[in-house]
C-alpha cells in the first residue's frame, strides 16, 4: 500500500490532528503565560507577535498546505511575516515528525514558500522538535549544514516562552541537548527573555544577569535578535539595554546582525531594525546584515556546530573591532 500524497491524510488523522495539535490565540496571552508587567503598548506589541505565529502555526496544521501560508500572509502586516513564517515551519516540522510515513512537508516549505524566511523557518522547527524530541530532527529531511542550528534556538525560546519557570527562574536546560547545541538553546532563550520580561530593559538586564556567566553571552545574543528583529521600544531603551549589556556588547550586536540579515532576506526592514542596528552595532541594518555575509564560514562533514560558532564569533569581532575604531 502507498502512503498518501503530500498534504494528505485520513479523515480520522485529520479530525485528531486539528483536536490535539491547534493553539488557541490566548496561549499568546500575558495573562496566559504569565508574563509581565509592562505598558500596554509593549504587551499589544509582543501579544500580536505571538497571534501571528499562532496564525501561521495553525494554518499549517489545519491544511498541511503551504500554498495557504501564503494566502494569510496577505492579511499579516508585513513586518509581521517572519513571525508567521516561524509558526508555519513549526506546523509542518511537528506533522512531519507525528506522520508515520515520510511526509517531508517542511523541507518542501524551506525550499519553496519559506525561502525568504529561512531563517525562521528553522527556528520554527526547533519548537516542534521541543514538543517532540530533538533526537528525530533527521525525520525532517536533508537540513543546511550550518542553518540546522538555528533549531536549536527555536527550542530554547520554545522553553522560555512556554515554561518560564523551569527555564529561566529554575534555570534548566534540557537533559536531551548536547554540546554546542546547548549555547543555541540559550540563544533562543535570550529571545524569550524579551517576551517574558515584557520588553522592559531593566527587567531583562536582572533576567539575564542573574544566569552563571558562562552562559551570559549566549543569552545576550539572543536578547539583542530580539530587541532588533521584533522591537517594541525607543531609542532610549536600545540605549539602555546597550549600556546593560557591558562586556556583552559585542554578543547583543551579533545577535542584532543576525535579525538585520533574516529581514534582509525576507525584504521586510523596520525602522525598528535598523535603529537598534546603529545602537547596537554602531552601522546600519545592511551593514550588519553584509557583516554575516562576510562571515559565513564553510561547513566541514560531520560538523557539530563549530562552524555556527566561528560564524557568531567572527561576527562579534567584527562588530567589535567597528566599535573599537569608532572610539578611537
Amino acid at each position: 500500500m502507498n502512503p498518501p500524497t503530500a498534504g494528505a491524510a485520513p479523515r480520522g488523522f485529520a479530525w485528531l490532528r486539528d483536536r490535539l495539535l491547534v493553539i488557541s490565540a490566548e496561549e499568546a496571552s500575558f495573562a496566559r503565560r504569565g508574563f509581565g508587567p509592562t505598558t500596554p503598548a509593549r504587551q499589544q506589541r509582543l501579544e500580536q507577535i505571538g497571534r501571528t505565529f499562532v496564525t501561521g502555526y495553525n494554518t499549517a496544521i489545519r491544511t498541511a498546505d503551504s500554498a495557504a501560508i501564503g494566502a494569510d500572509r496577505d492579511a499579516i502586516p508585513q513586518e509581521l511575516h517572519g513571525f508567521a513564517f516561524e509558526g508555519a515551519a513549526m506546523g509542518f516540522a511537528l506533522l512531519d515528525l507525528l506522520t508515520p510515513w515520510p511526509a517531508r512537508r517542511f523541507a518542501r516549505f524551506l525550499t519553496g514558500a519559506a525561502s525568504p524566511h529561512i531563517y525562521m523557518a528553522h527556528v520554527g522547527a526547533g519548537w516542534a522538535l521541543a514538543r517532540t524530541s530533538p533526537h528525530l530532527a533527521w525525520r525532517l529531511g536533508p537540513l543546511d549544514p550550518l542553518l540546522r542550528w538555528l533549531m536549536f534556538d527555536g527550542y530554547g525560546f520554545h522553553a522560555g516562552y512556554f515554561h518560564p519557570r523551569d527555564a529561566i527562574d529554575r534555570q534548566r536546560q534540557p537533559g536531551a541537548l548536547r554540546g554546542y547545541a546547548r549555547n543555541v538553546f540559550d540563544q533562543g532563550l535570550g529571545r524569550a527573555l524579551w517576551f517574558a520580561k515584557g520588553a522592559e530593559v531593566h527587567a531583562v538586564a536582572a533576567a539575564a544577569s542573574g544566569f552563571p556567566e558562562a552562559r551570559g553571552p549566549d543569552l545576550w545574543s539572543g536578547i539583542g535578535l530580539a530587541a532588533t528583529y521584533a522591537g517594541g521600544v525607543d531609542a532610549d531603551d536600545l540605549r539602555a539595554l546597550a549600556a546593560a549589556a557591558g562586556p556583552h556588547r559585542p554578543d547583543l550586536g551579533q545577535g542584532a546582525a543576525f535579525a538585520a540579515k533574516a529581514r534582509q532576506r525576507a525584504g521586510n526592514p523596520t525602522p525598528h531594525t535598523e535603529l537598534a542596528c546603529w545602537t547596537f552595532c554602531g552601522m546600519s541594518a545592511t551593514a550588519a546584515a553584509a557583516i554575516t555575509d562576510q562571515a559565513l564560514p564553510s561547513v566541514a562533514p560531520g560538523d557539530r556546530g563549530e562552524a555556527y560558532q566561528a560564524w557568531r564569533a567572527d561576527i562579534r569581532r567584527r562588530i567589535g573591532a567597528r566599535d573599537v575604531e569608532a572610539a578611537a
